[in-house]
This record gives C-alpha cells, sequence and structure tokens, in this order.
C-alpha cells in the first residue's frame, strides 16, 4: 500500500484517535463527505496515522471497509451518549476490543540481555487493525478529561474535537476554516444597516 493512497482530504483536527476516526465522515458546504469509500482509503487513512505501516503490497484483510463505518458510526453514538450522559449500545466496540485485542508476550532481547514485553498486533483481521481506535475510545470517553470533547460550533460542521487548550474555550474545529468563516458571517451580520 503506498501512501500516495491516503485520502489527504480527512481532518485531523480531533487532538484525539477516536476523534480523528469519527471525523473521517463530514460536511462541507452541506454535503456529507466520507473517506473511507474502499478498503484502501481505509487502510491508507491507517498508514497516515501511524497504525499501520506504509509497505508496498500490504495485505488488507477483507471487510476493512465495513467494519470501519461500522466502527464509526457506534464511536460518534458513544461520544454523543457520553456527552449527554446517557447509554448507548456498545456490542461493537466491545467486540472490536475483544477480536482485536494485541498480543503481548514476554520475550528475550539478546541484544539488550534482558527481559521484555513484546506486543504484536493482529493485522490480519479488520479488528486488529482498528483496536487502537477502539481503545482511544475507551480511554477519551472514561478520562476526566472528557468534558473538554466539543463538537465545532459551526452550525454547519459536524466535526468534533477534545479541547486542550489551557483556557478550555476552543469553540471550532479549525480557525482557519470554520473559525474564520463563523467570524466573518458574524462581521457581516453587524454591519449590515437595519
Amino acid at each position: 500500500m503506498s501512501s500516495e493512497n491516503t485520502n489527504s482530504a480527512a481532518p485531523l483536527l480531533g487532538d484525539n484517535l477516536a476523534l480523528d476516526f469519527i471525523n473521517t465522515e463530514y460536511v462541507v458546504d452541506g454535503k456529507r463527505h466520507d473517506c473511507f469509500i474502499d478498503d484502501q482509503r481505509v487502510a491508507g487513512w491507517l498508514i497516515r496515522v501511524g497504525l499501520l505501516p506504509d509497505i508496498k503490497d500490504q495485505q488488507i484483510p477483507d471487510g476493512l471497509l465495513i467494519e470501519a463505518r461500522e466502527l464509526r458510526d457506534t464511536a460518534r453514538n458513544v461520544v454523543n451518549a457520553a456527552m449527554n450522559s446517557v447509554p448507548v449500545d456498545l456490542a461493537v466496540i466491545n467486540r472490536v476490543l475483544e477480536v482485536g485485542h494485541p498480543i503481548s508476550k514476554l520475550e528475550w532481547d539478546g541484544n539488550m540481555q534482558q527481559y521484555r514485553v513484546a506486543v504484536y498486533q493482529n493485522t490480519e483481521s479488520p479488528s486488529g487493525l482498528l483496536w487502537p481506535i477502539a481503545d482511544a475510545l475507551v480511554k477519551l470517553v472514561t478520562s476526566d478529561k472528557f468534558e473538554y470533547v466539543r463538537q465545532c460550533e459551526a452550525h454547519d460542521c459536524i466535526l468534533l474535537f477534545h479541547d486542550l487548550s489551557k483556557s478550555h474555550r476552543r469553540r471550532w474545529c479549525s480557525m482557519a476554516t470554520c473559525g474564520n468563516r463563523m467570524k466573518v458571517a458574524a462581521f457581516r451580520s453587524r454591519k449590515k444597516p437595519s
């Protein structure tokens, strides 16, 4: 798989792996865009965020697109439910966590002359590739900093972000895009003659 197949349109503005994954579906000019249109695009995104090595002729497990979309929809529902303190179906998340869990093994490192824990990710199944995202989601929604997860305040934007700013007053997914558009719109509405 070459990085040329990576969809550069997917915004990485969430300041969290799970939120960036959710943000692979976004809205521009009122039209919904999905960065995941096939298994290769999902693998390209995983390469882009460092979860999959960029190896030519990478074997992509069958069903990656279907499982990625299912996980993304469920992750969005979980975040929205957590923001509103309500329960939601967790079956998809828990399945990915169980089936895709990396295997840890104790090994001897001859070079260092000591034991070490080696972790092997299951790259032969969609759940194995998506496990780090489900794990990041679990850590996010159970974190004491979850209260700083926000949806962009632009009326036509669905992107989520984790406000890690010092003041926790971030309002936009990106100041360069939505923030600028909303400030220009507000300025124009203030300057309209009454």
